[in-house]
């Protein structure tokens, strides 16, 4: 079975078919999906989602996009990440690509999530683009490792993978890499440790070949295991069991996924 490691299927045009994309998720293998905050006032949609649907988790943090936002305490994080279907914090991180000027701001939110992680026990899901020094700098001087975490729709190079997975991280892959010019990041694919690799679709977005171009949705991520199996010359299947496990193992749900 294949699970889809970060979605956002409490957006509305996802959230209007919540019926119809978990029969697809059926019918293609996906057992479960984590349903991913990105910022605190939706929250209660990506935790209703969960509550819902037996198989479908949830995280609770607020991405390092939404800039005219209340800035969320440790605090109040601890307390949103109680709930029983919450089993990360995040996703958070720092995003250099789509703001610009000073993001002091992004910095100390992101200390905060790192914070409330190892305050909880549950790993993190961190966001990074155009930013890869100052993401690894934080989760070091923050001690991320002790919560471990994932770095979600990962772009980067073999050197910020390798940096991460020393701080006990997860590298998560999405359709991304089945995209044509994304050599690079085939060759990440290829090469990191099975045993510390996720999928994901972040659904809507980045649907992979074939689909790319249309609304993605927890059902395709078994397009990114089969591309990465080409990758590595090995069967889905030991993609599909290896993601799996990670994710169980991650997430402190060994035992409880079936």
């Amino acid at each position: 079975m294949f699970i889809d490691s970060h979605c956002h299927i409490d957006f509305p045009e996802l959230a209007e078919r919540a019926d119809e994309l978990m029969a697809a998720m059926v019918t293609n293998r996906v057992s479960h999906a984590l349903c991913v905050s990105v910022n605190l006032p939706h929250w209660p949609n990506v935790i209703a989602m969960a509550e819902r649907y037996p198989h479908i988790y949830a995280s609770v943090g607020v991405h390092p996009d939404y800039e005219d936002e209340v800035e969320p305490t440790v605090a109040q994080l601890v307390a949103l990440a109680q709930h029983p279907k919450v089993i990360a914090i995040g996703e958070t991180g720092l995003d250099y690509y789509r703001l610009q000027g000073d993001l002091a701001w992004q910095r100390e939110r992101f200390r905060v999530h790192i914070r409330a992680a190892r305050a909880t026990g549950k790993p993190l899901i961190v966001h990074t683009r155009s930013a890869s020094d100052d993401t690894l700098r934080i989760m070091a001087e923050e001690n991320a490792a002790e919560a471990s975490g994932v770095m979600h729709c990962f772009t980067e190079s073999q050197a910020v993978a390798d940096a991460a997975i020393a701080q006990n991280f997860y590298i998560s892959f999405s359709g991304i890499v089945t995209f044509k010019k994304a050599e690079e990041l085939k060759e990440v694919a290829r090469t990191i440790p099975l045993e510390r690799m996720l999928i994901e679709t972040d659904s809507p977005y980045l649907a992979p070949m074939p689909f790319r171009g249309k609304q993605n949705h927890p059902a395709l991520v078994r397009h990114v295991a089969e591309h990465i199996a080409d990758l590595r010359g090995i069967a889905v299947e030991e993609v599909a069991a290896a993601t799996t496990a990670n994710f169980a193992r991650l997430f402190k749900l060994e035992g409880k996924l079936a």
